[in-house]
């Protein structure tokens, strides 16, 4: 690594000018000095210093002979540079071949777009965030060289890369045709006459050095040094919407998300068809390690499937068919069919099916009259972590370790939609009430929204400091939480796609979010082992919620015994209506509900430690905080709203 290099790594917050530099090796070859002279011979003389020419040849007693920058770069093969050689010798040593090949752009950028996606998680923005300005100059060098349709080429493959980001500066780029325009075109110029500021890692800094001189790119390790100013820090880079100094060109406005986000979207919600049947709370589903799913009757009746010598085309009457039933008591039933861990299940609205997915990269249907599989969906390439039917049934979608979304039709064994986009795990999935759009949570730490009709991003959400976990939606369709690994809860505007409020209060990642029905209070559960009841939307209803009441009652008591107190726990107040709840849940009826349960029986004892310590930390609570109900020692994993906002909250007890 070349000195400069070097520097800006060791000194966190410096500034590295170069970008890009060699590294070493003990037994690499340094270019001759003789040689390094004819190369500056020649380009002085290819640039008419004739001075400067005749100065260099007297004073290094160079020969007259004619040799051409191809004839001195077949002298310089790439794997032969020294290891000492720094950052103006790469620039020269690159071969006349490399730059005469109409697609050594395209060639050496789809290498590092593999490379960047094939990195670890926490690299991967901040190497995204590199690959912009390389690519714009890319583009923009293919245009000067008049390469113009290789350049059409360039834009079409890969802008859509940085849409999301950039998608005003790619309009422009994208009008560009001839290398008069480059040069006349404002937004050009700002690009070519500035260096495009990039924060880094330390350690994703080296990575992409190390990347680029292994691979002898040296166009792009050109681009590096010329055009961008590389900034090392310690910590992580955050991914944020707003502008930040040291990023980008200054006073050019460089995240334009908030143009992304100004789709036309619809997000009226679609009533239901009066036939559709009201809730039933009868059906609890879990998923489980051990590959199946276990279904319970809430209202203790039997589960009963049919015998196995069962014949439909024998039966002719409704009699006969309930005579072939099993003749069983027990209210539970499992489900095999899975061969890996069951991550996630949902069930249809009118209670017929319920859908689930696993590790072993399917998700299957089962019926629930007959309680067998129907239908096993494959097309995942690694394991399917969430599922969610649509709501009004017949369509479902899921979310996988493949970095992609799928939808489904219950008809078909192949995906109708495949939502692409994330740069890391989709973690979470859930349709819009209208059924027109689906959301992502991803490891990435990003929310996105797609169209389901043309399978297109329409709004990205940032803010999220971890992973995204779980997604909500209210049922007015105009508001969206999402919660994870940062242990905050945000809320945003679907139609501008900006944050309008962080909750804060939990002290474990969140797991499970749900609204209620009128869409002012948002129900949370936690790896702390507690759910938490929001108010969303500080209505003057809501703000006489009984709940609310009694929180500022509590309020007023805890200032007028400690006026320094930041913030309190009501939890005795709202323990008492948990068992009330409870009791209420064995009578009401509402729609079947689902859980999932990832337990494995190695992970317990460490979920009892760290939801131990969870609960000992201090966190300000949010003023939007309603209330609060702890478990003795059961991270809840699953949250649910019935449509007599009724609470559920699933969770397993650990001993």
């Amino acid at each position: 690594m070349s000195n400069r290099t070097a520097d800006a790594a060791d000194d966190a917050g410096s500034t590295t000018n170069g970008g890009v530099g060699g590294s070493g090796s003990a037994n690499g070859r340094q270019a001759s000095k003789k040689q390094v002279e004819k190369v500056v011979l020649q380009y002085l003389k290819s640039k008419g210093y004739r001075n400067a020419e005749k100065a260099l040849r007297e004073d290094a007693t160079l020969d007259g002979a004619e040799i051409t920058i191809s004839d001195l770069a077949s002298a310089f093969p790439a794997n032969e540079i020294g290891a000492d050689a720094n950052v103006p010798e790469w620039v020269l040593f690159y071969s006349e071949a490399e730059q005469g090949n109409p697609d050594a752009y395209s060639q050496s950028y789809r290498e590092l777009r593999r490379w960047i996606d094939s990195s670890l998680d926490v690299y991967k923005h901040e190497l995204y965030a590199a690959s912009y300005p390389i690519f714009v100059h890319a583009y923009l060098d293919l245009h000067m060289r008049g390469l113009h349709e290789k350049a059409a080429e360039f834009m079409e493959l890969y802008s859509r890369d940085h849409i999301v980001h950039h998608s005003k500066d790619i309009e422009v780029f994208s009008t560009l045709t001839t290398k008069e325009h480059v040069e006349e075109n404002a937004l050009a110029k700002l690009y070519r006459d500035n260096k495009y500021g990039i924060r880094m890692t330390r350690v994703g800094f080296e990575l992409l050095l190390s990347f680029l001189q292994d691979h002898h790119f040296t166009l792009l390790m050109r681009t590096v040094n010329q055009y961008l100013n590389i900034r090392t820090i310690d910590g992580t880079v955050p991914i944020s919407s707003e502008p930040e100094a040291d990023v980008g060109i200054t006073g050019h406005t460089q995240n334009q998300l908030d143009h992304f986000n100004s789709q036309d979207i619809a997000l009226g919600s679609v009533p239901l068809d009066p036939f559709v049947r009201d809730e039933d709370l009868s059906l609890l589903a879990g998923g489980f390690s051990e590959s199946y799913i276990k279904l319970w009757s809430l209202k203790h009746e039997p589960l009963r499937g049919f015998q196995s010598n069962f014949y439909p085309h024998s039966v002719n009457s409704e009699e006969e068919m309930e005579a072939l039933r099993e003749k069983t008591a027990e209210d539970s039933r499992r489900l095999v069919g899975h061969s890996g861990p069951v991550y996630g299940l949902d069930i249809s609205f009118d209670s017929k099916y319920l859908i689930s997915c696993s590790e072993d990269k399917t998700a299957r249907l089962w019926s629930l009259d007959t309680l067998t599989n129907v239908v096993c969906y494959k097309g995942h390439n690694y394991p399917i972590w969430d599922v969610a039917f649509a709501p009004q049934g017949f369509y479902f979608a899921t979310a996988s370790h493949d970095r992609t979304a799928r939808l489904w039709s219950c008809d078909n064994i192949c995906a109708l939609r495949i939502f692409a986009g994330h740069l890391s795990d989709v973690n979470c999935v859930r349709f819009h009430p209208n059924s027109k759009y689906v959301v992502t949570g991803s490891c990435d730490k990003t929310v996105r929204l797609w169209d389901v009709q043309r399978g297109s991003c329409v709004r990205v959400f940032t803010g999220h400091t971890g992973s995204v976990d779980t997604v909500a939606i209210s049922p007015d369709g105009r508001i969206m939480a999402s919660a994870g690994e940062d242990q905050t809860v945000n809320v945003w505007d679907l139609g501008s796609g900006r944050r309008m409020e962080s909750l804060a209060g939990h002290t474990g990642p969140v797991y499970s979010l749900a609204f209620s029905q009128e869409g002012t209070l948002l129900v949370s559960g936690s790896a702390d082992e507690t759910v938490r009841a929001w108010d969303v939307k500080r209505s003057s209803a809501a703000s006489d919620h009984p709940i609310v009441a009694q929180r500022r009652s509590d309020l007023e008591q805890a200032k007028t015994a400690d006026p320094n107190a930041m913030d309190i726990d009501v939890e005795g107040a709202s323990s008492a209506k948990a068992a009330d709840s409870d009791s209420v849940a064995k009578d009401t009826t509402g729609s079947a509900e689902k859980t999932k349960n990832g337990t494995a029986n190695g992970n317990e004892s460490k979920k009892r430690d760290a939801a131990g310590i969870w609960k000992s930390k201090h966190v300000v609570e949010s003023d939007a905080l309603l209330s609060t109900w702890r478990t003795k020692s059961t991270p809840v994993y699953t949250v649910a709203m019935t449509k007599r906002n009724l609470a559920i909250a699933i969770g397993a007890f650990t001993l």
